[in-house]
């Protein structure tokens, strides 16, 4: 009666702590502690995590050809532009006043020309009959040749300073939103060098992109077109999806460490995603839905052939193919099993395993944890006043 009032008790504990399973024989002497998890369905994924930063797709920054002061800004931070839109205008004084001066130097070269041509003409028709010298007549062709090239110069001096007095005014070249205003009015902007940005103007910030920093090790089993996953530290309990759609081949050196600039395109139609925003990306490089799964430390465990008290508690485990132990009817049994995708921690089972069996994580006889705990026991730690010692019980005082 005791034995089976212990064994009753014992399947009570184990329907109490679900995956926990203790199993006693012979009277107690061995008693195996079992940890188990059930077969479900689930999801697995093999991931590469990276780190990068949210762009716009197009960003052009929009600068000045030349030299001058601003005169008046007609675009401002987060403006919506157009493409042809006045964002800006520079002072037009001196650039004028350049365009006139060229103006009236080509009136002069036209007129040097006329009265070139006039003389060559003349020169001509006297060299024709012989009544002047060759020399004289050379003369006259290289004044006239001379006068064109000025008149085809001064024509060129002119057009530049026409386009230069155009660059006063600044257009937008694209539709898109105003991401940085660098100057502000009465500011002098000087273009000797090179072109100061007035302007930064990001085209469409409903598709972005994230530029990750992905390890070499883990560049060669990225794909573009592969799923991505990721997400910002502004909407921390929120995922977004992508997808990779560049792998840029020119390698980035940080510190001796070596990475890849992998692009992700970032669809973002309700405008949360900003530029320079840091992102915690996934990259799905396999995938596997509502299929069967079980803890990956199942297929690791190996029992003993025998427990405690002599008696054999599990069959031998085949040699080859991955196999689990299976609990079922408060016995130990093994599997062969055909896995799948694993990330670790879980592992697909193709085949071998059914939906609700349990598979065994570990099992531990109860005398060789007491005997541990013996064992780890020490001497010199102090003990309760009152305490008895089994071993070495209290002796009575001498008479």
């Amino acid at each position: 009666m005791k034995r089976k009032t212990r064994l009753i008790l014992i399947s009570l504990l184990a329907l109490a702590a679900g995956a926990g399973i203790v199993h006693s024989c012979k009277g107690g002497k061995a008693a195996l502690s079992i940890d188990t998890a059930g077969v479900e369905k689930g999801n697995v994924s093999i991931t590469v995590t990276a780190t990068g930063t949210l762009e716009a797709i197009t960003t052009v920054e929009v600068g000045t050809q030349v030299s001058g002061v601003i005169e008046r800004l007609y675009a401002d931070f987060n403006s919506v532009v157009k493409k042809g839109q006045l964002l800006a205008k520079l002072d037009e004084t001196m650039l004028r006043a350049t365009l006139d001066q060229s103006e009236a130097t080509l009136m002069d070269a036209e007129a040097d020309l006329s009265y070139q041509n006039g003389n060559y003409q003349r020169m001509k028709s006297l060299y024709d009959k012989n009544l002047i010298a060759q020399a004289d007549f050379d003369q006259a062709e290289y004044s006239y040749k001379r006068s064109l090239a000025g008149v085809a110069s001064a024509k060129a001096s002119l057009q530049r300073n026409q386009v230069n007095l155009a660059y006063a005014s600044i257009y937008s070249p694209i539709d898109g939103v105003v991401l940085n205003r660098a100057v502000d009015e009465g500011q002098t902007v000087a273009a000797s060098f090179n072109t100061p940005t007035l302007f930064t103007i990001a085209n469409d910030l409903t598709r972005m992109e994230v530029q990750a920093s992905v390890d070499e090790a883990d560049i060669g089993q990225v794909r573009e077109g592969q799923r991505v996953e990721f997400t910002v530290d502004a909407f921390p309990s929120e995922e977004f999806e992508g997808t990779v759609t560049e792998i840029r081949l020119k390698p980035v050196v940080t510190s001796n460490v070596v990475t890849y600039t992998v692009i992700i395109n970032a669809p973002n139609p309700e405008k949360k995603l900003m530029p320079g925003m840091t992102a915690s990306v996934n990259i799905f490089l396999s995938e596997a839905d509502t299929v069967l799964i079980i803890p990956s430390k199942a297929l690791k465990f190996k029992p003993e052939s025998e427990n405690t008290s002599g008696k054999t508690m599990m069959t031998r485990r085949p040699e080859r193919g991955e196999m689990v132990w299976v609990y079922e009817g408060g016995r130990m049994l093994p599997r062969s099993v055909k896995t799948g995708l694993s990330d670790g921690s879980i592992t697909e089972i193709i085949s071998g395993l059914k939906e609700g069996e349990e598979v065994i994580l570990s099992a531990k006889t109860a005398e060789k944890s007491q005997k541990n705990e013996k064992t780890a026991s020490s001497p010199f730690v102090p003990k309760r006043p009152g305490s008895a010692n089994k071993n070495n019980p209290p002796q009575p005082p001498p008479q």
